[in-house]
């Protein structure tokens, strides 16, 4: 269970669930054929040709890549996953991924030939390449203004890493960065990755340590979501037949001191493949009961992981992503499931003896929450995150028109922002701790906005 010591951060984990709820009720009313009582949300087309918004919502680019940051380096390209947490004197502090491989150069943070490399310190570069293909994928963190409106500091955060794609808030202040990439020790390449890597949510330029957590699992990271309640931290895997798997830690916040990794299971149905790619093997808000198997050699060095999951008896998901807690629930995105192979959602309930004995007396329920029927109504889910209302708000990824869609809590989906400026994919949605803020990414722009409205007076 979480301390006492750590019941603060916890308040502030929980506060963006609870802080703006009746403020925000009208959104569990939208749908795609509303009522007459029914709030109904206006897309505004953008005059810049940029980013559609609801009707009396503004948009700002608060950061590009390119732009000098305060460390000396430069804003790297490729922005993904996002958390945003609570910072000193209202200030916002966002820690945001870069899903950069080791090359072409132009995203980098340290320029394209290299020319800021030798000012890193090279214990703090995960895998320098051997100075030949650094990586640079990591972190940038962002200081923000919330009442301003502007960014009073970016730097680099964590660097070394390939292709740092999701990852996930902890109740500790802290964000979890993914790698999506499984490539090995060999030649130029100095350390094997598919690894997760804790940054803090620090305000001052720093350069952290970094250090896997190898009790998390080798295998092809998409996105974590940590149970403010048990300190369990649950991962999606990026693949067509990826597993959803669990981590308890021996000791909550500690998680480079050892603990289990499992892998999720349907009860009475092993191997369950709940895609619905050739059969519904997964039915609209029917509950299922789960239980969790353990895994061993997590490093695996075969990338095999969801090979011998399976063969044990767990589910299969096609290409979990996004990852959020809500209030006592979790939520996941599989980008080309369902029947149409558009996306689906799922919803994960624990059970009140989560990672304990009694568990498999009153086990965890999941559900599939969400399905889209063709691709006009949601197209290849990516990250996600739970407003304040407690809907579920997704990013598209799909090469061709990308929307931010949310799904209320009837399971129906309804569009809230369109990128007209480009076929790049929105990554790294996530509210500000006030609420007041909603950040994403346009990633292949190398643009993060942040974006207000009047969220309660459309209440």
């Amino acid at each position: 269970m979480i301390t006492k010591m750590q019941s603060n951060s916890r308040r502030n984990f929980l506060k963006q669930s609870t802080l703006v709820s009746l403020g925000f009720l009208f959104l569990s009313k939208c749908s795609s054929s509303p009522s007459e009582d029914d709030f109904e949300m206006v897309i505004q087309s953008d005059p810049n040709g940029y980013l559609d918004l609801p009707t009396g919502f503004q948009y700002k680019i608060i950061s590009r890549v390119g732009d000098p940051m305060d460390d000396g380096f430069l804003v790297p390209g490729r922005a993904d996953g996002m958390g945003a947490f609570e910072g000193s004197e209202g200030k916002v502090v966002i820690v945001r991924n870069h899903e950069n491989s080791p090359a072409p150069l132009t995203n980098s943070p340290f320029g394209e030939n290299n020319e800021l490399l030798s000012k890193v310190d090279s214990s703090l570069i995960y895998d320098a390449g051997q100075n030949k293909i650094p990586g640079i994928g990591g972190t940038t963190n962002v200081v923000y203004n919330e009442s301003t409106g502007e960014v009073e500091r970016q730097f680099l955060s964590l660097i070394g890493t390939y292709r740092n794609c999701a990852g996930g808030v902890t109740p500790w202040n802290t964000w979890l960065s993914c790698e999506e990439d499984v490539r090995r020790k060999s030649g130029d390449i100095e350390k094997d990755h598919g690894f997760v890597f804790e940054v803090p949510a620090a305000e001052q330029p720093t350069l952290f340590d970094p250090v896997p957590i190898e009790g998390l699992g080798r295998f092809n990271h998409e996105a974590v979501a940590v149970d403010p309640n048990t300190g369990i931290v649950y991962q999606t895997e990026d693949r067509h037949d990826g597993l959803i798997y669990r981590f308890i830690p021996d000791v909550p916040q500690k998680l480079n001191e050892g603990g289990k990794l499992q892998v999720l299971a349907i009860k009475d149905k092993p191997s369950l493949d709940t895609r619905n790619w050739e059969e519904q093997t997964m039915k609209l808000k029917e509950a299922m009961e789960v239980y969790w198997i353990d895994v061993q050699d997590i490093l695996s060095p075969e990338d095999n992981l969801r090979y011998q999951g399976f063969e044990k008896g767990a589910a299969c998901f096609a290409r979990g992503e996004g990852m959020w807690f809500g209030d006592g629930e979790m939520f996941f995105a599989c980008t080309n499931g369902g029947i149409a192979k558009s996306g689906q959602v799922f919803r994960y309930v624990p059970s009140q003896a989560e990672g304990k004995e009694g568990e498999l007396d009153n086990p965890g329920l999941l559900e599939l929450f969400a399905e889209s029927p063709d691709k006009s109504i949601l197209h290849f889910c990516d990250n996600l995150t739970v407003a304040p209302w407690g809907d579920v708000m997704l990013c598209e990824d799909n090469g061709e028109k990308n929307h931010i869609r949310g799904i209320n809590k009837d399971g129906e989906i309804y569009t809230f922002g369109i990128n007209q400026g480009s076929r790049s994919e929105f990554a790294g949605l996530v509210f500000s701790p006030s609420g007041k803020t909603l950040f994403v990414n346009i990633q292949e722009s190398g643009e993060t906005i942040a974006i207000t409205g009047p969220w309660e007076q459309l209440a």
